[in-house]
């Protein structure tokens, strides 16, 4: 799949702040010459980092009295494989699981991502979006690019929204897969202070 990078004429962008917008050129619009009615909102992915409250600000500046949806994953049942880990990961047998320890560790990432993305929301109504969190619980087998591509093509979102950590001019394994997979324009916003 090709991805075409297009600027925004009228929109002033610091020069780190934005990668651009890419539309995947297998999109709707370029099978059928007209672009899809989209009716749904900006799908935002914030997991509470520097990069993706970077990425949700500027989405609002850009994009001011949207639709939004805050989207946070979180993994569950990690918490037995947390548990498990520490023996299999020097070469021992795998140790018996304390389920009760593996159920809070689960409980306490699903309440941190919980609070992750209601913080987000209320700061995204704060920067002018119409914003609801939404928090989607994903086995740990599935990466997070393809559970937010999911919520995107489910929710007809108009656009999606996901910061890019600093790892120099290579963006991260998140926001490749989205820009490469996503059947909707995606917004990437370098995290402040990125190199170049």
């Amino acid at each position: 799949m090709k991805v075409h990078k297009v600027g925004i004429p009228h929109c002033r962008l610091a020069p780190t702040t934005a990668l651009g917008i890419a539309l995947a050129a297998t999109s709707p619009q370029s099978q059928t010459g007209r672009a899809p009615v989209r009716s749904g909102p900006l799908v935002i992915a914030c997991d509470g980092s520097p990069a993706s409250v970077h990425s949700l600000e500027e989405a609002a500046r850009l994009m001011p009295g949207r639709a939004a949806l805050i989207v946070t994953v979180w993994k569950a049942g990690i918490g037995f494989e947390l548990v498990a880990l520490p023996a299999s990961s020097i070469g021992l047998p795998p140790a018996a699981v304390d389920v009760s320890t593996a159920l809070e560790v689960d409980r306490q990432q699903f309440e941190a991502a919980q609070h992750a993305a209601e913080r987000a929301a209320e700061h995204a109504r704060q920067l002018g979006l119409e914003a609801a969190p939404l928090v989607v619980a994903d086995d740990p087998e599935t990466p997070v690019a393809e559970t937010l591509l999911r919520v995107a093509k489910e929710r007809e979102a108009v656009a999606m929204v996901v910061g890019a950590h600093a790892h120099g001019p290579i963006l991260g394994s998140v926001a490749r897969v989205v820009v490469r997979d996503a059947a909707c324009p995606v917004l990437v916003v370098r995290e402040r202070g990125a190199v170049r």
